[in-house]
């Protein structure tokens, strides 16, 4: 679940550019894709590749700098964090370098809007409207905030560590050697005897005897 909010007239500008749809569409991906996931970042640059939103190489901020944008096309830039609502200034500052170099002509910025419960500033929308307008003019460009609210993490795929191999079961008969399965192999050991069997065994010639043939039909699958 995910809403818009637009300031310094970024519906209007988003409208000329005819990015409503490719914005909706990519937002409607990222918030399938990404609900209730726990490693967010790698989920959503891959989503953004499919969407053709980093293909043309144009991430880039500054020259010659790493700093990127996470997603671009057609002079929109996509910028944000889902792990702290506090990144909305950086991500903020970023594209308006962008927007002040000529770069792009507006931003996104995708931000959580989970916080604490225990906040005094009132809801996310209404923190971010207070924010906007407390760093005007410095942010000034054409943009459109996104709140998401991506659900707990975990909460929809359980995200479990490989099993360990279980150890072989073990069948105990009276009559036979014990009987080790594993999958579908059968293995026969030698059975544990008695201290006082095993010495009386040795006073006497042990006896010769074939291996007594095991119905499979005797141990259970």
């Amino acid at each position: 679940m995910y809403e818009f909010l637009y300031f310094n007239n970024a519906n209007q500008v988003i409208k000329e550019k005819k990015m409503q749809r490719p914005v909706k569409e990519i937002m409607d991906y990222l918030d399938n894709c990404l609900y209730g996931t726990r490693f967010k970042g790698e989920i959503m640059r891959q989503a953004l590749k499919e969407m053709d939103w980093r293909q043309n190489g144009d991430t880039k901020i500054l020259e010659g700098r790493r700093y990127a944008y996470k997603g671009f096309r057609n002079r929109v830039a996509i910028d944000g964090s889902f792990s702290s609502y506090e990144y909305i200034q950086d991500a903020l500052l970023r594209l308006q370098i962008g927007f002040d170099k000529k770069r792009i002509d507006m931003g996104v910025v995708m931000v959580t809007a989970q916080r604490s419960e225990k906040s005094k500033l009132g809801t996310t929308k209404q923190l971010v409207a207070q924010e906007m307008e407390m760093l005007h003019p410095t942010i000034n460009l054409p943009v459109v905030i996104v709140l998401f609210d991506l659900g707990k993490p975990g909460e929809t795929y359980e995200e479990k560590s490989p099993e360990k191999e279980k150890a072989p079961s073990k069948l105990k008969d009276s009559k036979f050697n014990d009987i080790y399965l594993h999958g579908d192999k059968k293995y026969e050991c030698e059975p544990e005897l008695d201290e006082e069997i095993v010495t009386e065994s040795r006073r006497r010639k042990p006896a010769v005897h074939k291996k007594t043939a095991i119905n499979d039909q005797t141990i259970a699958a």
